[in-house]
């Protein structure tokens, strides 16, 4: 007779990935919405630079809080590009949160995110179930339009190139005070 035991192997958290994949960045936005498709462009120049390493995959995501959850699986590091609204910067400014060392304020995401579930959310709940990457690192851009059918604002739009090094920086790719 056949015998099938549900979870019969011990866990593997422990052990790097069997992936050849090391690292995924995942832009964040809509590109309808203004400075929230700040994400999805740097992941789009990323894509286009061709100056990634070899194990890099660059994503392109709406920012749903749940399927960002199983984006974080298979690999052991995690680079989150999207807009953000601090109140504290000015629109265009750049901000870098390590999302192990601490959690990421809801209040970043909150003002525009359409997202019941949406990406501090999503790092929580990942930390809770104990499915977060060994490196989980946030980029953002201080944003201030989130208007539908709008372009990224000027000041959000020159910010870009900077936020791409400094993804690139991240990753070990370029100077680390890009």
């Amino acid at each position: 007779p056949l015998h099938l035991l549900c979870d019969a192997l011990p866990e593997t958290r422990d052990r790097a990935p069997v992936s050849p994949l090391r690292a995924r960045v995942i832009g964040i936005g809509q590109d309808a919405r203004g400075d929230d498709a700040a994400g999805l462009l740097v992941a789009r120049a990323l894509r286009a630079a061709e100056r990634l390493p070899a194990g890099v995959e660059i994503e392109e995501h709406d920012g749903d809080g749940m399927d960002l959850l199983l984006r974080f699986e298979g690999v052991a590091e995690v680079v989150l590009i999207d807009a953000v609204v601090s109140g504290e910067r000015e629109a265009g400014a750049l901000i870098e949160l390590d999302a192990r060392a601490a959690p990421l304020p809801v209040r970043l995401f909150a003002p525009h995110s359409t997202h019941l579930l949406g990406v501090a959310e999503a790092v929580e709940l990942a930390r809770a179930t104990d499915r977060l990457p060994a490196h989980l690192t946030l980029l953002g851009v201080e944003a201030q339009d989130f208007s539908f059918g709008g372009l990224p604002s000027p000041a959000v739009a020159a910010a870009l190139p900077a936020l791409a090094r400094r993804c690139l920086a991240v990753l070990g790719v370029g100077p680390a005070d890009a």
